[in-house]
């Protein structure tokens, strides 16, 4: 089993490699944000890490994965995106509350599971959340055509094409709004106090936007 130390470890760098992907510039603060500790845990962390040459930290404070680190950490996102799909897939788990008990158990995958869930499942496929191993960057999902559902058109239809999902609670949050990967929605206004209004086939919903920002929309 492995101690709590290189669970953290994991969690870690599998952290600065989602906020890198998504085009981020990684702080201390950024992390102690995300991963929901102290300021004095991060330091510590990164002391370890970087004795451990898993991470750099350059003089303006902008944290780095190693070679070696980035290898680690997308182990672990590769894990999780796979345990994910077969609580989904497999077990029939709701969407919204598979990215917490994936968590949990990224960390005790053997080598010889993983190559099995692999043969089953492939490497390629998106998880029920919409996403691939690694999130994409606004700028790559822009060229695509992908918008925010805080920046979508007035009067616009559009389908749900990925959640973001580091918080469990804005999942169930937007299960309960009816905004489901995949579901249809028309934007019916962006609101002065920058909430947004949308009607879906269940009903209207409003949207304030720290969970405006989180849903990706594909126009239809």
């Amino acid at each position: 089993m492995k101690d709590s130390i290189y669970v953290s470890k994991e969690n870690y760098l599998k952290a600065i490699l989602e906020a890198q992907a998504e085009g981020h510039q990684v702080i201390p603060a950024m992390l102690a944000h995300w991963l929901e500790v102290s300021a004095p845990a991060v330091t510590m962390a990164l002391k370890r890490l970087r004795r451990d040459g898993l991470v750099e930290v350059d003089a303006e404070g902008i944290v780095r994965l190693t070679a070696a680190g980035r290898e680690t950490a997308y182990r672990t996102a590769l894990r999780h995106h796979l345990i994910e799909r077969m609580l989904n897939e497999v077990f029939g788990m709701e969407w919204y509350e598979i990215h917490e008990e994936a968590e949990r158990l990224e960390h005790a995958v053997s080598p010889a599971f993983e190559a099995k869930l692999k043969e089953r499942l492939g490497e390629g496929g998106a998880c029920p959340h919409g996403n691939a191993v690694l999130p994409v960057s606004p700028t790559q999902r822009k060229k695509r055509g992908e918008v925010r559902l805080s920046e979508a058109a007035e009067g616009g239809r559009y389908t749900v094409a990925s959640l973001q999902e580091r918080d469990s609670n804005l999942l169930r949050f937007l299960h309960r709004a009816g905004i489901d990967p995949g579901k249809h929605l028309r934007v019916t206004s962006q609101n002065y106090d920058q909430t947004v209004s949308i009607e879906l086939d269940s009903g209207n919903s409003i949207l304030g936007r720290p969970a405006a920002e989180a849903v990706w929309l594909r126009p239809e």
